[in-house]
């Protein structure tokens, strides 16, 4: 069963976003976890804040961030780390289902819906970044 460990100050963050924008969020949310719950090798996940943005931790993992800026209002962002081969590797293989910035975000406008499919395998990825970063395209 997975253990979440929850900082009440990522509610906050939530609660702050447009009604629009809080719900893709949550949904964004719930897919990461959903998604850690399936995998066995994912325990727990930490859900703190990082740079003031909601994130996710796993003892195997790399950090995941998400979240909406106002400069940018028309879309929300999963960010990774810029110097992991994640985006890099999901840039090979799914360039024609994400918008990406650079080598540290996916990119979701606003108003389509999550690609969940192919997000839930990105986001196990990450969960599990350091058992499967040695395997040719992170095993996807």
């Amino acid at each position: 069963m997975l253990e979440i460990k929850t900082n009440p100050a990522v509610t906050a963050i939530f609660s702050n976003y447009p009604d629009e924008v809080k719900l893709k969020m949550l949904a964004l949310r719930e897919l990461i976890i959903e998604t850690a719950t399936a995998l066995e090798t994912v325990s727990s996940v930490e859900e703190t804040l990082k740079w003031g943005e909601p994130s996710y931790l796993t003892k195997k993992g790399s950090t995941i961030r998400i979240d909406w800026k106002a400069k940018t209002p028309d879309q929300y962002a999963m960010y990774l780390q810029c110097t992991s081969k994640l985006i890099p590797t999901f840039k090979l293989i799914y360039h024609n289902i994400f918008e990406f910035e650079g080598s540290r975000a996916i990119i979701f406008p606003l108003k389509d819906d999550l690609p969940k499919a192919a997000l839930k395998k990105c986001i196990a990825v990450a969960l599990q970044y350091h058992k499967v970063k040695h395997l040719p395209t992170l095993g996807l």
